[in-house]
Protein backbone atom coordinates (compact mmCIF):
# COMPACT_ATOMS: atom_id res chain seq x y z
CA UNK A 1 0.00 0.00 0.00
CA UNK A 2 1.76 3.44 -0.90
CA UNK A 3 1.97 6.19 1.57
CA UNK A 4 -1.40 8.11 -0.21
CA UNK A 5 -3.34 5.25 -0.37
CA UNK A 6 -2.83 4.68 3.17
CA UNK A 7 -3.59 8.34 3.94
CA UNK A 8 -6.91 8.08 2.03
CA UNK A 9 -8.05 5.75 4.04
CA UNK A 10 -7.52 6.84 7.41
CA UNK A 11 -10.59 8.58 8.61
CA UNK A 12 -10.24 12.19 9.17
CA UNK A 13 -9.05 13.36 12.59
CA UNK A 14 -8.63 17.10 12.49
CA UNK A 15 -9.82 19.06 14.76
CA UNK A 16 -12.35 21.56 13.67
CA UNK A 17 -11.07 24.89 13.17
CA UNK A 18 -12.13 27.61 11.61
CA UNK A 19 -10.85 29.34 8.53
CA UNK A 20 -7.17 29.83 7.76
CA UNK A 21 -6.54 27.16 10.34
CA UNK A 22 -8.34 24.68 9.13
CA UNK A 23 -6.89 25.67 5.45
CA UNK A 24 -3.26 24.91 6.57
CA UNK A 25 -4.16 21.85 8.80
CA UNK A 26 -4.65 20.55 5.08
CA UNK A 27 -1.12 21.85 3.85
CA UNK A 28 1.10 18.80 4.47
CA UNK A 29 3.88 20.66 3.18
CA UNK A 30 3.80 23.73 4.72
CA UNK A 31 3.13 21.91 8.57
CA UNK A 32 6.78 19.67 7.01
CA UNK A 33 8.61 23.12 7.80
CA UNK A 34 7.59 23.24 11.31
CA UNK A 35 8.96 20.02 13.32
CA UNK A 36 12.52 20.02 11.37
CA UNK A 37 12.78 24.23 12.51
CA UNK A 38 11.84 22.65 16.29
CA UNK A 39 14.24 19.84 16.22
CA UNK A 40 17.03 22.21 15.21
CA UNK A 41 16.90 24.41 18.14
CA UNK A 42 16.54 21.03 20.04
CA UNK A 43 19.63 19.54 19.50
CA UNK A 44 21.37 22.96 20.02
CA UNK A 45 19.95 23.69 23.29
CA UNK A 46 20.46 20.03 24.52
CA UNK A 47 24.04 20.61 23.85
CA UNK A 48 24.21 23.95 24.98
CA UNK A 49 23.00 23.12 28.28
CA UNK A 50 24.84 19.61 28.76
CA UNK A 51 26.45 19.37 31.58
CA UNK A 52 24.27 22.36 33.02
CA UNK A 53 20.73 20.33 32.66
CA UNK A 54 20.33 16.36 33.40
CA UNK A 55 19.43 14.67 30.11
CA UNK A 56 16.49 12.69 31.82
CA UNK A 57 15.25 15.57 33.72
CA UNK A 58 15.19 17.80 30.71
CA UNK A 59 13.37 15.46 28.52
CA UNK A 60 10.87 14.60 32.06
CA UNK A 61 10.06 18.15 32.56
CA UNK A 62 10.14 18.65 28.69
CA UNK A 63 6.88 16.19 28.29
CA UNK A 64 5.35 17.28 31.68
CA UNK A 65 5.18 20.87 30.66
CA UNK A 66 3.96 19.80 27.24
CA UNK A 67 0.86 18.01 28.27
CA UNK A 68 0.14 20.59 30.99
CA UNK A 69 -0.13 23.43 28.59
CA UNK A 70 -2.14 21.11 26.19
CA UNK A 71 -4.37 19.46 28.26
CA UNK A 72 -7.14 22.45 28.30
CA UNK A 73 -7.22 22.14 24.35
CA UNK A 74 -7.49 18.38 24.45
CA UNK A 75 -9.53 17.05 27.49
CA UNK A 76 -12.83 18.15 25.51
CA UNK A 77 -11.50 15.66 22.83
CA UNK A 78 -9.69 13.51 25.12
CA UNK A 79 -12.89 12.12 26.99
CA UNK A 80 -14.76 10.98 24.13
CA UNK A 81 -11.69 9.33 22.30
CA UNK A 82 -10.96 7.52 25.48
CA UNK A 83 -12.74 4.00 24.46
CA UNK A 84 -10.92 3.96 21.10
CA UNK A 85 -7.53 5.02 22.74
CA UNK A 86 -7.92 2.42 25.61
CA UNK A 87 -8.78 0.05 23.11
CA UNK A 88 -5.38 0.18 21.44
CA UNK A 89 -3.61 0.79 24.67
CA UNK A 90 -0.80 -1.77 23.45
CA UNK A 91 -0.04 0.86 20.70
CA UNK A 92 -0.44 3.40 22.46
CA UNK A 93 2.03 2.54 25.03
CA UNK A 94 4.62 1.42 21.94
CA UNK A 95 4.44 4.93 20.20
CA UNK A 96 4.39 7.03 23.73
CA UNK A 97 7.72 4.85 24.75
CA UNK A 98 9.57 5.07 21.24
CA UNK A 99 8.30 8.59 20.31
CA UNK A 100 8.34 10.88 23.31
CA UNK A 101 10.02 8.64 26.18
CA UNK A 102 13.37 7.21 24.64
CA UNK A 103 14.29 8.91 21.64
CA UNK A 104 15.02 12.37 22.91
CA UNK A 105 16.08 11.21 26.77
CA UNK A 106 18.78 9.35 24.30
CA UNK A 107 19.31 12.46 22.39
CA UNK A 108 20.13 14.53 25.44
CA UNK A 109 22.46 11.63 26.27
CA UNK A 110 24.21 11.72 23.37
CA UNK A 111 24.92 15.31 22.82
CA UNK A 112 26.57 14.93 26.41
CA UNK A 113 29.58 13.23 24.16
CA UNK A 114 29.27 14.37 21.03
CA UNK A 115 29.63 17.47 18.80
CA UNK A 116 25.95 18.79 17.43
CA UNK A 117 27.85 17.78 13.82
CA UNK A 118 27.94 13.90 14.75
CA UNK A 119 24.56 14.08 16.08
CA UNK A 120 23.29 15.70 12.81
CA UNK A 121 24.69 12.98 10.76
CA UNK A 122 23.24 10.42 12.83
CA UNK A 123 19.57 11.95 12.46
CA UNK A 124 20.34 12.00 8.49
CA UNK A 125 20.10 8.58 8.32
CA UNK A 126 16.61 8.62 9.34
CA UNK A 127 14.51 8.81 6.59
CA UNK A 128 16.36 5.72 5.41
CA UNK A 129 15.47 3.78 8.02
CA UNK A 130 11.90 4.24 7.92
CA UNK A 131 11.60 3.61 4.46
CA UNK A 132 13.38 0.13 5.86
CA UNK A 133 11.22 -0.24 8.91
CA UNK A 134 8.03 0.63 6.64
CA UNK A 135 9.18 -2.01 4.45
CA UNK A 136 9.79 -4.68 7.34
CA UNK A 137 6.75 -4.05 9.00
CA UNK A 138 4.22 -3.22 6.34
CA UNK A 139 5.81 -4.26 3.25
CA UNK A 140 5.63 -0.74 1.73
CA UNK A 141 8.02 -0.67 -1.28
CA UNK A 142 9.67 2.70 -2.30
CA UNK A 143 9.59 3.82 -6.00
CA UNK A 144 12.87 4.28 -7.76
CA UNK A 145 12.15 8.44 -7.97
CA UNK A 146 11.22 8.67 -4.46
CA UNK A 147 14.92 6.21 -3.46
CA UNK A 148 16.48 8.55 -5.48
CA UNK A 149 15.15 11.60 -3.65
CA UNK A 150 16.25 10.23 -0.23
CA UNK A 151 19.68 9.19 -1.89
CA UNK A 152 20.20 13.00 -3.15
CA UNK A 153 19.04 14.56 0.10
CA UNK A 154 20.96 12.50 2.11
CA UNK A 155 24.00 13.63 0.30
CA UNK A 156 22.89 17.59 0.53
CA UNK A 157 23.22 16.96 4.73
CA UNK A 158 26.36 15.27 4.01
CA UNK A 159 28.12 18.48 2.05
CA UNK A 160 26.31 20.98 4.77
CA UNK A 161 27.79 18.42 8.21
CA UNK A 162 30.90 17.75 6.22
CA UNK A 163 31.24 21.56 5.30
CA UNK A 164 31.99 20.59 1.65
CA UNK A 165 34.99 18.45 2.70
CA UNK A 166 35.07 14.70 2.11
CA UNK A 167 37.78 14.21 3.98
CA UNK A 168 36.36 15.27 7.43
CA UNK A 169 34.62 12.14 7.31
CA UNK A 170 37.24 10.20 7.81
CA UNK A 171 38.16 12.62 10.74
CA UNK A 172 34.74 11.93 12.78
CA UNK A 173 35.39 10.03 15.88
CA UNK A 174 32.44 8.44 16.95
CA UNK A 175 32.34 7.76 20.60
CA UNK A 176 29.79 6.57 23.18
CA UNK A 177 27.37 9.56 22.64
CA UNK A 178 26.88 8.56 19.03
CA UNK A 179 25.76 5.55 19.49
CA UNK A 180 23.03 7.03 21.72
CA UNK A 181 21.93 9.48 19.56
CA UNK A 182 21.52 6.36 16.64
CA UNK A 183 19.59 4.21 19.06
CA UNK A 184 17.66 7.09 19.48
CA UNK A 185 16.80 7.79 15.77
CA UNK A 186 16.42 3.71 15.43
CA UNK A 187 13.67 4.55 17.53
CA UNK A 188 12.03 8.00 15.91
CA UNK A 189 12.28 6.09 13.08
CA UNK A 190 9.85 3.27 14.45
CA UNK A 191 7.61 5.72 16.02
CA UNK A 192 6.93 7.13 12.46
CA UNK A 193 6.19 3.87 10.55
CA UNK A 194 3.94 2.89 13.21
CA UNK A 195 2.19 5.94 13.22
CA UNK A 196 0.26 4.94 10.04
CA UNK A 197 -1.27 2.45 12.64
CA UNK A 198 -2.35 5.05 15.72
CA UNK A 199 -6.15 5.18 16.37
CA UNK A 200 -8.28 7.50 14.23
CA UNK A 201 -8.53 10.15 17.42
CA UNK A 202 -8.53 13.74 17.38
CA UNK A 203 -5.03 15.02 17.33
CA UNK A 204 -4.90 16.99 20.80
CA UNK A 205 -6.01 13.62 22.14
CA UNK A 206 -3.38 11.48 20.87
CA UNK A 207 -0.26 13.66 21.47
CA UNK A 208 -1.88 14.73 24.99
CA UNK A 209 -1.93 11.11 26.04
CA UNK A 210 1.36 10.49 24.27
CA UNK A 211 3.54 13.25 26.23
CA UNK A 212 1.67 11.81 29.72
CA UNK A 213 2.20 8.24 29.40
CA UNK A 214 5.89 9.10 28.15
CA UNK A 215 6.45 11.46 31.00
CA UNK A 216 5.09 8.26 33.63
CA UNK A 217 7.41 5.80 31.61
CA UNK A 218 10.53 8.32 32.33
CA UNK A 219 9.53 9.55 35.51
CA UNK A 220 11.55 5.79 37.94
CA UNK A 221 14.14 7.21 35.83
CA UNK A 222 14.12 10.65 36.47
CA UNK A 223 14.34 9.93 40.13
CA UNK A 224 17.13 7.84 39.86
CA UNK A 225 19.12 10.78 38.33
CA UNK A 226 17.70 12.87 40.75
CA UNK A 227 19.33 10.92 43.58
CA UNK A 228 22.43 9.31 41.88
CA UNK A 229 23.55 11.17 39.41
CA UNK A 230 22.39 15.10 39.30
CA UNK A 231 19.40 16.86 40.49
CA UNK A 232 17.46 19.45 38.44
CA UNK A 233 18.05 23.12 39.59
CA UNK A 234 15.31 25.70 38.95
CA UNK A 235 17.73 28.25 37.56
CA UNK A 236 17.24 30.51 34.09
CA UNK A 237 19.29 28.14 31.78
CA UNK A 238 17.28 25.00 32.81
CA UNK A 239 14.03 26.93 32.61
CA UNK A 240 14.37 28.55 29.10
CA UNK A 241 15.27 25.01 28.02
CA UNK A 242 12.51 23.42 29.36
CA UNK A 243 10.28 25.93 27.82
CA UNK A 244 11.88 25.88 24.45
CA UNK A 245 11.34 22.03 24.05
CA UNK A 246 8.10 21.87 25.66
CA UNK A 247 6.20 24.32 23.71
CA UNK A 248 8.22 23.92 20.25
CA UNK A 249 9.92 21.03 19.92
CA UNK A 250 6.87 18.98 21.43
CA UNK A 251 3.27 20.81 21.29
CA UNK A 252 4.00 22.22 17.62
CA UNK A 253 6.32 20.08 16.08
CA UNK A 254 4.56 16.67 17.40
CA UNK A 255 1.20 18.12 16.22
CA UNK A 256 2.61 19.01 12.86
CA UNK A 257 4.81 15.66 11.87
CA UNK A 258 1.64 13.17 12.78
CA UNK A 259 -0.31 15.27 10.94
CA UNK A 260 1.83 15.24 8.09
CA UNK A 261 2.38 11.31 8.29
CA UNK A 262 -1.34 11.24 8.18
CA UNK A 263 -1.40 13.51 5.08
CA UNK A 264 1.45 12.16 3.02
CA UNK A 265 2.88 8.28 5.27
CA UNK A 266 5.74 8.12 6.95
CA UNK A 267 8.10 7.80 4.11
CA UNK A 268 7.86 11.02 2.37
CA UNK A 269 7.25 12.91 5.58
CA UNK A 270 10.29 11.11 7.20
CA UNK A 271 12.37 13.41 4.57
CA UNK A 272 12.01 16.59 6.44
CA UNK A 273 14.53 15.14 8.77
CA UNK A 274 16.94 16.76 6.12
CA UNK A 275 15.83 20.19 6.81
CA UNK A 276 17.02 20.11 10.22
CA UNK A 277 20.99 20.76 9.37
CA UNK A 278 19.74 23.58 7.12
CA UNK A 279 17.86 24.82 9.16
CA UNK A 280 20.20 24.53 12.15
CA UNK A 281 22.98 26.71 9.66
CA UNK A 282 20.56 29.45 9.20
CA UNK A 283 20.04 29.54 12.88
CA UNK A 284 23.81 29.44 13.42
CA UNK A 285 24.09 32.29 10.96
CA UNK A 286 21.21 34.93 12.50
CA UNK A 287 21.52 34.15 15.87
CA UNK A 288 25.73 33.40 16.16
CA UNK A 289 26.91 35.78 13.25
CA UNK A 290 28.23 32.70 11.10
CA UNK A 291 29.13 33.22 7.91
CA UNK A 292 27.27 31.32 5.12
CA UNK A 293 29.39 28.95 2.47
CA UNK A 294 29.02 27.86 -0.80
CA UNK A 295 28.58 24.55 0.33
CA UNK A 296 25.68 25.79 2.92
CA UNK A 297 23.97 26.24 -0.39
CA UNK A 298 24.49 23.32 -2.31
CA UNK A 299 23.56 21.19 0.18
CA UNK A 300 19.92 23.15 0.89
CA UNK A 301 19.78 22.59 -3.21
CA UNK A 302 20.28 19.19 -3.11
CA UNK A 303 18.29 18.48 -0.10
CA UNK A 304 15.34 20.99 -1.62
CA UNK A 305 16.04 18.52 -4.96
CA UNK A 306 15.59 15.33 -2.98
CA UNK A 307 12.50 16.33 -1.12
CA UNK A 308 11.03 17.17 -4.50
CA UNK A 309 12.11 14.33 -6.50
CA UNK A 310 10.54 12.03 -3.65
CA UNK A 311 6.95 14.26 -3.31
CA UNK A 312 6.28 13.63 -6.96
CA UNK A 313 3.95 10.73 -7.73
CA UNK A 314 5.07 7.57 -9.41
CA UNK A 315 3.33 5.41 -11.85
Amino acid sequence: MTDRADAETRPATAARMPGLATRIWGMPYLLLMVPPLAWAGNAVIGRAVAGQVPPVGLAFWRWILAFLLIMPLAWPHLRRDLPVLRARWGLVLVLSALGIAVFNTFLYIGLKQTAVVNAVMMQSTMPVLIVLMSFALFAERVGVLQGLGILVSLAGVLAIATRGDPDVLHSLNLNPGDLWVFAAVVCYAGYTALLRKRPATNPFSFVALTFGVGALILLPFYVWESLTVQAMRPDFASLAAVGYVAVFASILAYLCYNRSVELLGPNRTGLSIHLVPVFGSVMAVVFLGESMHGYHAVGIALIALGIAMASRKTR
